[in-house]
Parts: structure tokens; sequence; C-alpha cells
């Protein structure tokens, strides 16, 4: 109990209500993010419902995401490594 009252000194007030909103944000957030994937994973189980390669959808948004100078650049590569490995 002592050891309580001593930790709750070493925060004042203002800074121990700035830490306890920081959490609940990042809590709230967390929350948020969890509710977004479980709809992520709902839309990916309709799509291969409907008959789509969900690995591939993945892929494609990631793809996406990336600058398309990035990724050209990123495809021309490895099209040179899977070439000199006789792949392609």
């Amino acid at each position: 109990m002592a050891d309580d009252i001593a930790h709750a000194d070493v925060l004042n007030v203002t800074a121990q209500s700035q830490l306890k909103s920081v959490i609940e944000r990042i809590e709230r957030l967390e929350q948020e993010k969890s509710e977004i994937a479980e709809q992520i994973k709902e839309i990916f189980a309709e799509a291969k419902g409907n008959g789509f390669d969900v690995k591939i959808l993945r892929k494609v948004v990631r793809l996406r995401k990336q600058d398309r100078a990035k990724r050209q650049e990123e495809d021309a590569i490895l099209d040179l490594y899977l070439s000199a490995l006789g792949e392609i």
C-alpha cells in the first residue's frame, strides 16, 4: 500500500491525467483497428465466396499501395534474377 502512494507521487496530477488520456486513446484505436481488421476479413471471405483468389487479392492490395515507379523497378529486378536463374 505504501508502494502505491510512492508510485503515485512519481507523476504529478497533470502527468497522470495525460498518461491516462494517452492510454485510453490508444486502447480506443486498438479496438477500432480490431473492428476494421474483422471487416476486412469478412470482405475477403465474401470475395472468396464469389470465386476470387484471396492470396492474389492481398497481393493486389499490397502492390497498389506501392509507388508505381518503385514497383516497376522491383519487377525489373525480379525478372532479372529469375532470368539469371533460368526460371523465365
